[in-house]
């Protein structure tokens, strides 16, 4: 009998399985590192002293935040040259009239350089302070009182000085 050869189709072999890994994990670490570099630069996130706490207080403030914004007052930061001045209307557009304003400044991610100012009033509704910013992301969280109560809050995220 004659040997018949047949032709084999395509053989698996071990390069194309080391093929297939390399492929397989190497889709893998690059969709990670492009995860990881978007979220090293993307949102920076916000330090607070316990995790646990904040989320315990976390719907409170949401209806504190809620009660304020019905009030229908309006805040506007404006941080430039030196001189930090926060503007307070009511919803009619008057001035309000308030005993302290205090501005928190906070970095997103790291509480080194984190302050607080106390603005002095300056005219109808503005108050104001002399300090240079350094540049770079701000929270910045601004409490407006009278007579011992909260008339408004407000949180700001502000870019002081072009981006660090």
């Amino acid at each position: 009998m004659a040997s018949e050869r047949r032709e084999q189709g395509f053989v698996f072999t071990g390069w194309h399985m080391v093929l297939v890994m390399v492929l397989f994990f190497g889709t893998i670490i690059s969709v990670n590192l492009v995860m990881a570099w978007n979220a090293s630069h993307s949102w920076s996130g916000l330090v607070v002293p316990n995790t646990y706490v904040a989320s315990q207080q976390f719907n409170g403030k949401v209806a504190e935040a809620k009660r304020l914004a019905a009030s229908g007052i309006e805040g506007s930061l404006t941080v430039e040259g030196g001189r930090v001045a926060y503007r307070v209307v009511d919803a009619k557009g008057a001035p309000v009239v308030a005993d302290e304003v205090m501005a928190t400044f906070k970095r997103p991610v790291d509480e080194r350089e984190d302050f607080t100012l106390a603005l002095e009033p300056a005219g109808q509704g503005l108050f104001a302070a002399e300090r240079a910013i350094a540049g770079g992301q701000w929270v910045v969280d601004i409490s407006t009182t009278r007579d011992g109560a909260k008339v408004f809050h407000q949180t700001v995220r502000i870019v002081a000085g072009g981006m660090k």
